[in-house]
């Protein structure tokens, strides 16, 4: 079976240290569920934009959230198609989460792969191991990093996925598992194209399956991406003889620090008004309601009736659930007549 090979540093203590510190004050943070809904759909965005950005994709931030809403873009298909599949991912990795799944499979990892790439690979390479040899090559056409044999591929990914499922990785801390995880799969590269996304979409559903981010508000992508090279350079800092993956771990948890200490330093600055709680008191939301808060996070708008059919509800029902989220301007209304539709507000 396959065995990470690494050091706990000091530079690792100290950064787990402040991801500690920061996931207290997110968890335990009195926010209102209009706020909630807010981070959760800019994590989304930033997900989106940033993973697909790194190997990329030209799509801006704003190109991406208008995206997300519907809205035509004037843009390459390829670019449009690969932001569409992260968010499908994000949205499998959520349905993975309610399921309460707690083995990660080759058939989800392959799920992954498939969402990443459908429409952008072949429906053979889509969702599929690789059966040609493949090479990490630079800007200057040089030959950076060379994975393992076509031949390799199925019995490293099985013994990857069997490490994943073990004692020994479920004791580790949380995101030092996602860290290995995230390398891992990188070097191994099991697919033609694709390999990177799937890799930090693997590392998001450590997180969320080991109940790290429970509340879906942390975006990591956005530190890779602020400085592309450093996180190759990161990647490529391991020894292919020893494979130690220290440094690559120093660097993956203090993204997770930084990461972290964002969504703290806003959850902080939306919790500092004590009043907003004091004075309309905590919400309490339904099952149904919540599901409807969770469905705009990535769909535009929903009407009426796609309620009804969500929950196999009547119409009265379905009124009667959005007026709460009406009053608490959670969502508005939108149109008129048989056009009316409800959105995010």
């Amino acid at each position: 079976m396959y065995h990470p090979n690494f050091a706990i540093t000091n530079r690792i203590l100290n950064h787990t240290a402040e991801i500690s510190a920061s996931r207290e004050v997110v968890l335990n943070a009195p926010l209102l569920p209009k706020w909630e809904v807010k981070l959760r759909k800019e994590a989304i965005l930033k997900m989106a934009h940033h993973s697909t950005s790194i190997e990329g994709n030209r799509l801006t931030m704003e190109e991406v959230g208008r995206l997300l809403r519907g809205e035509d873009i004037a843009a390459w298909e390829k670019d449009k198609k690969e932001v569409r599949g992260y968010v499908k991912v994000l949205e499998y990795i959520d349905k993975l989460g309610e399921k309460g799944v707690d083995a990660i499979t080759e058939d989800i990892i392959l799920k992954v792969h498939r969402l990443n790439t459908q429409g952008i690979l072949s429906d053979s390479e889509s969702g599929s191991y690789r059966n040609v040899q493949v090479a990490v090559v630079n800007g200057l056409g040089t030959v950076t990093f060379k994975p393992p044999d076509v031949s390799q591929v199925p019995p490293s990914m099985n013994d990857f996925i069997a490490w994943l499922n073990s004692k020994e990785a479920k004791e580790l801390y949380p995101v030092l598992m996602s860290g290995i995880a995230h390398y891992e799969l990188v070097r191994i590269h099991p697919f033609v194209d694709g390999n990177g996304r799937t890799a930090r979409a693997l590392a998001t559903l450590i997180l969320y399956l080991r109940g790290f981010d429970t509340k879906r508000f942390f975006a990591l992508d956005d530190y890779y991406n602020e400085d592309r090279s450093r996180y190759y350079e990161a990647l490529q800092t391991v020894d292919p003889q020893t494979i130690n993956i220290t440094q690559w771990l120093e660097y993956f948890t203090e993204g997770v620090a930084v990461s972290m200490g964002r969504v703290k330093e806003v959850i902080l600055d939306l919790s500092v008004d004590r009043r907003l709680k004091e004075e309309r008191g905590q919400i309490y939301l339904n099952d149904r309601q919540m599901k409807i808060l969770k469905y705009l996070q990535t769909n535009p708008r929903i009407t009426i009736s796609e309620i009804q059919k969500m929950f196999d509800i009547s119409r009265d029902t379905a009124n009667r659930d959005l007026k709460l989220l009406l009053e608490n301007t959670l969502v508005k209304r939108v149109g008129k007549g048989r056009a009316v539709y409800y959105e995010l507000a």
